[in-house]
C-alpha cells in the first residue's frame, strides 16, 4: 500500500472524512443497554456443524438467548439478524431462524449485510429502531455458514438453462443444448474478495503489514498471543457468553471452539506465504480461519429492562461507522474509527479499560496499532493534530481475539460485544471500546458502559 495513493477524503479532517451516522443516545435521554448475548461455539468449516444450515445455527442462538436469559419469547418485538454469504433458501434468514426458534408469526424480522460487522449493524439497526419508539425490545445477532457457501453455474451456462425453461419442443431444447460448451460447465466460487478491486483481503493485509513496516515474527507472535489467551480464557471458564449445541447427527454437545491452537514458533516460521509468494508475511497461521457459527443479543431500554426484572450487562454509549478507500485502507478502519467514537464521548485512549478489536489478520491488527501510534501518518492522512496514542496492550483482546477464537463473518459483532461487557465485569473496568474493519473499506465502532447491577 502507497500511502501517497490514498483517497483525497482520507486527508479531510476526521470528522468530515468520518462522519458519524448515529449514537445511541438520543435527544429524550435514553439509556439502550445489552441485556446479554450468547454464540454457538465457533467452529472451522467443515467439521460439526457441516450438515447443518445456517439458520440451524441462528436458531440455535435464539434459542440458547432465551434460555440464558429466561425471557417470555413473546416480549421481542423484533428481529435484526447479519449474515454475509446467503443461502438463497433462506434469504431473510432472521425471519426463518426466529420462526425455526418457536417465536411467534407475528413478529417482524429483516436481514442485513455489511460484510465482518453484519451483526453490529444488525445491534445498530435495533438501537435505531428502539431510539425512535417504534419498537421496545430487539433481538440482534448473525450467523455465517462456510461448510457450505453457494456455488453457481457459470453466466453462460446459466443463461442457457433459463432459455431452456421456457423451450417449446424438444428441437428449441436441443438446439440450445447444442450451445453448451466445456467452458460453460465450471463453476462460479463465490471469494473473499472486494468487488471493486478483485483483491482478496489476504493481499490486502500482506500489502498493509509491508507499507507499516509489520515484520513477519511480529505478526506470529501476535497469534501465539491470540491463541494463548483465548485457551486460557476457556480454561477459566470466562467465555460464557458461548451455548452448548447439539446437532442432530452429533452424539455429543459441541459446547467449545475448535479453533484454539497452541502451536509453536519454529513450525509457525515454516509456513509459506498465502496470498503474495514467495515474499509475503501472511500466512494461514496468521489470519482468521473460515469459521461457522452465530450469535444472538437482547438489547432495549434501561427502563424496560427494569419494568421486565432483567438485569443490564453494558450500556451502549456510542457507535459510529466509518469508510475508506477500499483498495489501499481496505482494513485500516480501526485506527480511523477509534478516534471518532472516542471524541464522541469525550474519551482518550486512557479512559478505556476494556478494548476489543477485531483481528482479521495479525499483520491488519497490527498495522492499525502502528497507525494509531504515528503522528505522521494520523495528521497527513487522518486531518489530526497527534498520533491517536499508544495501545495499551494489557487491556487489548485479552481473551483472545478472531485469529483464535474464529471469525464467522456475520455473528463476529456480538461476540465483541459480549467479551466487551464481560471483560468489564470480570477486570472492574468502566467502558470498553470495540472495532473492526470490513470490506470495503468500512468498519464500526462502538464504546460500552459497565452497567452499575451488572453481573456474569
Amino acid at each position: 500500500m502507497a500511502l501517497s495513493r490514498l483517497s483525497p477524503s482520507s486527508r479531510l479532517p476526521l470528522q468530515l472524512a468520518s462522519r458519524p451516522l448515529s449514537t445511541s443516545r438520543p435527544q429524550d435521554g435514553k439509556n439502550m443497554v445489552l441485556v446479554d448475548g450468547v454464540r454457538t461455539p465457533f467452529l472451522t468449516s467443515g467439521t460439526d456443524y457441516k450438515d447443518l444450515m445456517p439458520h440451524d445455527l441462528q436458531r440455535y442462538a435464539l434459542t440458547g438467548l432465551v434460555n440464558k436469559t429466561g425471557i417470555d419469547k413473546s416480549i421481542v418485538d423484533y428481529f435484526c439478524m447479519g449474515t454475509v454469504i446467503q443461502e438463497v433458501k433462506t434469504s431473510n434468514i432472521a425471519r426463518e431462524a426466529a420462526l425455526g426458534a418457536g417465536f411467534s408469526d407475528r413478529i417482524p424480522a429483516h436481514t442485513v449485510t455489511m460484510a465482518c460487522i453484519s451483526s453490529n449493524q444488525a445491534i445498530t439497526t435495533c438501537l435505531g429502531l428502539i431510539e425512535q419508539g417504534v419498537y421496545e425490545v430487539g433481538v440482534a445477532g448473525g450467523v455465517e455458514f462456510m461448510s457450505d457457501v453457494p456455488i453457481r453455474h457459470s453466466r453462460k451456462m446459466r443463461a442457457l438453462m433459463l432459455q431452456a425453461n421456457k423451450a417449446k419442443s424438444t428441437g428449441a431444447m436441443l438446439g440450445l443444448l447444442a450451445k453448451i460448451r466445456p467452458g460453460h460447465l465450471s463453476p462460479e466460487l463465490p471469494a473473499i474478495a472486494e468487488f471493486s478491486t478483485g483483491e482478496t483481503m489476504g493481499h490486502s493485509a500482506d500489502r498493509l503489514a509491508a507499507t507499516f513496516g509489520v515484520t513477519r515474527q511480529e505478526q506470529d507472535d501476535f497469534s501465539m498471543r491470540s491463541h494463548a489467551l483465548a485457551k486460557a480464557a476457556a480454561e477459566a471458564g470466562h467465555l460464557s457468553d458461548i451455548i452448548p449445541v447439539k446437532t442432530p447427527k452429533g452424539k455429543d454437545f459441541v459446547t467449545a471452539d475448535n479453533g484454539i491452537r497452541i502451536v509453536g514458533a519454529e513450525k509457525m516460521a515454516k509456513l509459506k506465504p498465502a496470498f503474495i509468494k514467495p515474499h509475503g508475511t501472511v500466512t494461514a497461521a496468521n489470519s482468521s480461519f473460515l469459521t461457522d457459527g452465530a450469535s444472538a443479543a437482547l438489547v432495549m431500554t434501561e427502563e424496560k429492562a427494569k419494568q421486565l426484572g432483567l438485569t443490564p450487562k453494558a450500556y451502549f454509549r456510542a457507535f459510529t461507522y466509518v469508510s475508506q478507500d477500499p483498495k489501499d485502507q481496505l482494513l485500516l478502519s480501526p485506527a480511523y474509527v477509534t478516534p471518532v467514537i472516542l471524541a464522541k464521548q469525550g474519551l482518550t485512549l486512557k479512559d478505556i479499560d476494556v478494548l476489543e478489536y477485531h483481528e482479521a489478520f495479525a499483520g491488519q491488527i497490527l498495522a492499525n496499532l502502528k497507525a494509531m501510534g504515528s503522528d505522521k501518518f494520523c495528521q497527513e492522512h487522518m486531518g489530526l493534530k497527534e498520533k491517536v496514542g499508544e495501545v495499551d496492550m494489557d487491556k487489548f483482546n485479552k481473551w483472545g481475539g478472531s485469529l483464535s477464537i474464529g471469525h464467522p463473518f456475520g455473528a463476529t459483532g456480538v461476540r465483541l460485544c459480549m467479551h466487551a461487557a464481560n471483560r468489564m465485569i470480570k477486570e472492574d473496568g468502566k467502558f470498553a471500546m470495540l472495532a473492526a474493519c470490513a470490506a470495503g473499506g468500512q468498519g464500526v465502532g462502538m464504546i460500552l458502559e459497565r452497567h452499575p447491577d451488572a453481573k456474569l
